[in-house]
């Protein structure tokens, strides 16, 4: 029986994170596209619906070149972090609507900092054509939304990293990537020194999403109280999510994406979801928009029987 949340759905308007302008009206599509009716006719009750505000672009200096808006995504993940450390507080279940992915590194720093409180790790699932794991010396763009995951395992901006506290929100390895088909060369080395378990297509294609969806799921939940799912919506293929910040050929289909919402959900240990870069600037007929509140219901217990 599916058990009913409550759910704080955070709308972060962020794109300082990314290399062009648009994710910041994902959340906004993500509601177009009836995410508040859906989550309400799974019989979950949504508690609060807010917005983190962002400074535009062309209002902020983007400061050192290799960590672009530094200060801004600090404040604005720092400040995350809070609200969700706080809905959780009241019993809440997060949802989080991005914006870049940077915004990654305030919702599970939030999330790792109340079961840290409580002597627990959490687990993550991290849906993805990249891997998120340069820093500012590995990144060739200075794009904060290309390192969440590195600081999230303590690599990267100091101010960044101490939004989880005194010790890093993640261990390696109570995370996995999935879908990931696009990492930079200076950053495979990276990857490879941190031991992240990454699952990339040409894994999936050859041992079978399933398979590598289940085993994935069992890693990050053995030793943790349960799996913050992080979807960048650029895992899925652009020909079913053409509205994506950073589009790359070859990613997951539309069964291969519920797949792992679903297989996560079936684990009735979800404690958050977040869904990322949806940029509708690009998008057709709110697509991608749409896909989103699909895959979000399913992570939250939607199923076809």
């Amino acid at each position: 029986m599916l058990k009913k949340l409550k759910i704080a759905i955070a709308n972060v308007h962020l794109d300082l994170g990314a290399g062009r302008r648009g994710v910041d009206m994902g959340p906004s599509a993500i509601h177009l596209a009836g995410l508040k009716s859906g989550i309400e006719s799974l019989g979950h009750q949504v508690m609060e619906n807010f917005a983190i505000g962002v400074a535009s672009q062309e209002m902020v200096d983007p400061g050192d070149p290799h960590a672009r808006f530094l200060p801004e995504i600090t404040r604005v993940c720092s400040e995350l972090a809070d609200r969700v450390e706080l809905a959780l507080d009241h019993g809440w279940f997060p949802v989080v609507l991005g914006g870049d992915h940077s915004v990654a590194i305030g919702t599970i720093s939030g999330i790792a900092r109340w079961y840290r409180k409580r002597g627990q790790r959490i687990g993550v699932i991290w849906a993805d054509a990249h891997t998120d794991s340069n820093t500012p010396e590995t990144s060739p763009s200075g794009n904060i939304h290309g390192m969440p995951l590195a600081v999230l395992l303590g690599h990267g901006p100091p101010e960044l990293v101490a939004i989880a506290g005194d010790e890093p929100a993640l261990r390696i390895g109570d995370v996995c990537v999935i879908g990931a088909r696009d990492i930079d060369m200076t950053e495979r080395s990276v990857v490879h020194q941190m031991g992240l378990r990454v699952y990339t297509m040409s894994e999936l294609d050859e041992r079978g999403t399933a398979v590598c969806v289940r085993e994935a799921i069992e890693r990050v939940s053995a030793h943790t109280a349960g799996i913050h799912l992080s979807f960048d919506l650029d895992g899925v293929d652009p020909q079913h999510a053409p509205g994506v910040g950073t589009p790359v050929p070859g990613g997951l289909n539309l069964r291969e994406s519920h797949l792992i919402c679903e297989k996560v959900a079936q684990t009735g240990k979800v404690l958050g979801v977040e869904m990322v870069e949806l940029n509708p600037v690009i998008d057709s007929e709110n697509r991608t928009g749409k896909l989103a509140v699909w895959l979000i219901l399913s992570a939250l217990g939607k199923t076809i029987l």
